[in-house]
């Protein structure tokens, strides 16, 4: 695991942080074009002389250029060219003059070339290319000067013959001057060309760099922390607020065994091989995995991890990045909301009991007229509806975090009358609002089922029906069986879900963006309370036209304790609530 001290640090290939880029193509165009100059007069000079010197001191020593002072005359202008390649300061004037020092020496070849010395006029080849590389004007001068100076040459010697042979050397002196030209202008469209790229090339390092260093900002800046691994396993980046999570956490990032992680309970034990380091070392993805780590001997600190698998652009591995995100004030306010609604629900339901036994005695009282009678009954009905609501909330606020408590007492039971009897009791609200409540639909079906439970899933429907419906609107109730499961459905025509709230819409705590006052907790009950009958609660709906919450229930005490197996590719409504 990173240490502090990698905070925020970005690497290059050679690992090492803060070294700049090296250059793409070494220190190619870094020379100055002067510098440049001065050394290409230089070395093409140098070159000519030591040639030249070498024929001179070989025909000397061998006898045959003894008697040759036009030679001689020649080799010493070839000598003082050169000491003037290497004196003359070539940067500070114009480049047009660097041809002075090739038309030279032309002259001096020429003057060697009247000694008769076989071979000399070959080295005309060398101040050709020299002039031209220089430019195209420059390929025309060298070519004209060169071949008026040989055929100067060749007819002051005694025993000149106009031949073909005369016109052979002036061909090959223009060959090579037109090749040196052509080869210089494509090395100038090569540098040239090459000058472009390395331009591209280093602006689209600098934009690389800038965007990196940008994200580093960002990320640096966010409250979650962020780790990379390259292919190798080693790490790569590490933001700040992954240090500072590495700092007040010590035992986060340890591989080695350590007591006292915990899973998202905060009571499990994580075993080291389950623990997300592990398992990201071993190549594995997961998505807000929840852990408890020990900050000291009192205090605990929850996370959230995030990791993934990462490729390149061939598909291979290339590491992996884990974000970790600080949850504990989060899951400190859920535990203590829990806390809350199970201690008012406790409480809530001390004076409920109360206010059902008095109803009951006076249900029992004798002398009670028959419309007291009926008020009272009434009450007495949601009285125990309501004691109902407040214990299956506080099973859900005491359960697991998926689940709540509920315990059934099922028989065999009317689902219609069930549906029945909430629609009438939830009639008064319903008219307020001028909504219809259709039972036509709803006839007498058999399920094996608590009804106290199932009327409590039927009236929190019904509710909702109603209260995320249009004024005017209507909320219809239907009720099917096959003799192995038994169906009701409520649909409404009000403002229906988005998709996201439907993915949503039994999370306990879950409301919906309708400015619709309530606890988030009924339909998280409800689902509990269906699943715990072995049955199952699913919903349709379309934004704007409202939405159908369908549930399925066993029809007998052999299918509840059994269960039978369906078709999963035929739909299990019955064909009247389709």
């Amino acid at each position: 695991m990173a240490s502090p001290e990698h905070q925020g640090t970005r690497r290059g290939e050679s690992g090492e942080p803060g070294r700049p880029p090296r250059r793409l193509f070494g220190d190619l165009g870094a020379m100055p074009l002067t510098e440049l100059r001065e050394r290409v007069v230089a070395n093409n000079q140098l070159i000519l002389t030591a040639i030249v010197a070498g024929i001179y001191l070989t025909g000397i020593t061998a006898g045959w250029l003894r008697n040759a002072p036009q030679f001689a005359t020649g080799v010493v202008i070839i000598l003082v060219a050169a000491l003037a390649s290497l004196a003359v300061p070539w940067s500070r004037l114009h480049p047009s003059w660097v041809a002075a020092v090739p038309l030279v020496d032309i002259v001096a070849i020429a003057l060697m070339r009247s000694s008769d010395v076989p071979g000399v006029a070959l080295l005309w080849a060398f101040p050709v290319m020299w002039l031209s590389s220089l430019s195209r004007l420059w390929f025309v001068v060298s070519c004209v000067s060169t071949i008026a100076a040989y055929w100067i040459t060749q007819a002051l010697m005694p025993r000149f013959e106009w031949t073909w042979a005369v016109i052979v050397l002036p061909a090959v002196i223009v060959a090579i001057g037109a090749s040196a030209d052509n080869a210089t202008r494509r090395f100038a469209a090569q540098r040239a060309l090459l000058r472009t790229q390395t331009d591209r090339l280093t602006a689209a390092l600098r934009h690389a760099s800038r965007q990196e260093l940008l994200l580093t900002e960002v990320l640096d800046t966010v409250d979650f922390g962020v780790l990379r691994f390259g292919p190798t396993g080693d790490i790569t980046f590490v933001n700040d607020a992954l240090g500072r999570f590495q700092q007040r956490i010590p035992t986060f990032g340890k591989l080695d065994p350590v007591e006292g992680i915990f899973a998202a309970d905060g009571q499990t034990p994580l075993e080291p091989t389950e623990r997300p380091l592990a398992r990201l070392v071993r190549g594995e993805s997961f998505t807000d995995l929840v852990v408890w780590y020990p900050v000291s001997e009192s205090r605990r600190a929850a996370l959230s991890l995030t990791a993934r698998m990462m490729t390149d652009a061939d598909g291979q591995p290339a590491g992996a990045v884990l974000v970790a995100r600080d949850v504990t004030e989060e899951r400190t306010a859920l535990k203590a909301r829990d806390s809350l609604v199970a201690s008012v629900s406790h409480e809530l339901r001390t004076p409920l009991t109360s206010i059902l036994g008095y109803l009951e005695l006076a249900l029992d009282a004798d002398g009670v007229p028959d419309g007291v009678r009926r008020q009272v009954d009434v009450a007495y009905r949601n009285s125990e509806r309501l004691l109902g609501i407040v214990s299956g909330i506080l099973a859900a606020s005491t359960a697991s975090r998926m689940s709540a408590e509920v315990t059934l007492s099922p028989v065999d039971c009317d689902l219609g009358a069930l549906l029945r009897a909430s629609a009438s009791d939830l009639g008064p609200i319903a008219r307020e609002r001028a909504i219809r409540i259709d039972t036509d639909d709803v006839p007498s079906v058999s399920a094996f089922i608590d009804p106290a439970r199932v009327r409590q899933v039927i009236d929190n429907l019904v509710s909702n029906a109603i209260k995320f419906n249009r004024d005017g609107g209507t909320v219809t109730l239907g009720s099917s069986t096959d003799g192995v499961h038994t169906w009701f459905l409520v649909r409404d025509s009000g403002i229906g879900l988005s998709g996201d709230d439907q993915d949503r819409v039994f999370e306990r705590f879950f409301r919906a963006e309708s400015g619709v006052p309530g606890t988030g907790l009924g339909l998280a009950i409800s689902r509990e309370i269906v699943q715990a009958h072995g049955g199952e609660i699913t919903l349709t709906s379309t934004l704007g036209l409202g939405t159908t919450f369908m549930v399925q229930l066993p029809a007998t005490a052999t299918v509840a304790a059994s269960g039978v197996p369906e078709d999963p590719d035929a739909d299990p409504r019955p064909e009247a609530l389709r």
